[in-house]
């Protein structure tokens, strides 16, 4: 019988073949931590359960991003504690700015296709844009890798994902992330692996922004096979391949040519509709970022839109690059100052406003248009608030009328 991509990786861990609901105990290729949990896991490792050193300090890597500076005394020291912690133990540490976990894991070459990556953050999933298995895990998980080296796993099911055609203009890889929101649901792929297929065009960004939305549909991972730029790149073991004897649980069908700009509406993330549904809803703070939507490439096509004019005086367009690496690259050809010029606030690199901790948190009662993940009650601030999510042009739309708008209104009228 064939495997899908993630039976495949898993397989090649365990040293034997396995399928969809057996148990496996594997040595991940890579864990990660960040700042805001890593504190914790130690705590778990060291104290609860007495282990007092990590098994293998190449195995780790630790991310200092999501409070990234520390904005208060505690996350000061916390952030202290994890440098003395990577230190001690001989560990890889990111410190505060270099960016955002999954994007540095990235572009680091750290996760590569055939991987397992295990990681403190849910959207560990990112790391499917090589096309490794990577997902989230608690604390307490997390912290006995730390200590073992070892976890075990149930194989997940997988919903194949077929897309056919190409994004029409003002269309992009968010809006069509959203669209499997509406179609699969929050909890559609719950404990399932999503794997993408007729994207081998498709760029890793764009990969990027697909995989780390995949845990928002439930799902355990989610895996674009590791065709076109991707193979390019980086060196794609033998034995990882699209078997067409593979079995799905479900397969999903998206046409392009269909797709038109979404929205996912307050308070949640597959509360999804044509963006145009919510045309004229007055926007009071725009967020153009994380780990979903803070590359090179999102920050271009928004500079491209705002170029020459200047956001609403009534909109705060707060700017979070999701790495040094991408803000290097903003910075050299125009992009950034493109931004900067239209009144766009740039924040260090990192998770910034995301999760409503620093540098951008919403305020009683403000609407907020995000290229971000998450849009539940209270994630960016206060409870009071609303967000919105899009693309990163429906972003720069927005923070040039001040209200939500379709973009292709504007491309139009360029």
């Amino acid at each position: 019988m064939g495997q899908t991509l993630s039976e495949q990786i898993l397989s090649h861990a365990a040293g034997r073949m396995v399928a969809p609901g057996d148990t496996v105990i594997v040595e991940p290729d890579v864990v990660m931590g960040h700042d805001s949990l890593s504190p914790g896991i130690i705590k778990i490792m060291r104290t609860d359960l007495g282990i007092q050193h990590v098994i293998d300090p190449d195995q780790i890597v630790l991310v200092l991003d999501h409070v990234a500076p520390a904005s208060t005394v505690g996350t000061a020291n916390n952030q202290k504690l994890v440098r003395a912690f990577a230190h001690e133990e001989g560990i890889r540490l990111f410190d505060v700015g270099r960016g955002i976990c999954h994007q540095v894991l990235i572009e680091e070459g750290i996760a590569r296709p055939g991987r397992i990556v295990m990681g403190s953050d849910s959207h560990s999933t990112s790391y499917g844009a090589v096309g490794a298995f990577g997902s989230g895990m608690g604390s307490t998980d997390i912290a006995l890798i730390w200590g073992t080296g070892r976890t075990w796993l149930r194989v997940p099911e997988t919903i194949r994902v077929q897309v056919r055609g190409r994004f029409q203009p003002g269309v992009a890889a968010k809006d069509l992330a959203l669209k499997l929101e509406q179609v699969l649901t929050i909890a559609g792929a719950t404990y399932k692996t999503v794997e993408y297929h007729g994207l081998e065009w498709m760029s890793l960004p764009e990969r990027q922004t697909l995989c780390s939305m995949a845990v928002e549909l439930g799902a355990k991972a989610g895996i674009v096979p590791p065709s076109g730029e991707v193979s390019e790149r980086f060196e794609v073991p033998e034995w990882l391949f699209v078997d067409k004897n593979a079995v799905y649980t479900r397969s999903v069908n998206i046409d392009l040519a269909d797709l038109e700009p979404q929205a996912a509406a307050p308070h949640s993330v597959d509360q999804v509709s044509a963006l145009g549904k919510h045309a004229g809803t007055p926007v009071d703070v725009v967020f153009l970022g994380t780990c979903t939507n803070g590359r090179y490439e999102d920050l271009k096509v928004a500079a491209q839109l705002v170029k020459g004019q200047r956001v609403s005086e009534n909109v705060r367009f707060l700017v979070s690059p999701a790495s040094s690496r991408e803000l290097k690259r903003a910075a050299v050809d125009g992009t950034l100052a493109a931004l900067i010029e239209a009144g766009a606030i740039l924040t260090t690199p990192g998770c910034g406003a995301c999760m409503g901790r620093h540098q951008g948190t919403l305020a009683d009662g403000d609407v907020c248009l995000s290229t971000g993940n998450r849009n539940f009650r209270g994630r960016m601030g206060a409870p009071t608030s609303q967000i919105y999510l899009g693309s990163p042009l429906a972003a720069a739309a927005a923070a040039l009328t001040g209200v939500i708008t379709d973009p292709r209104d504007l491309q139009q009228k360029d």
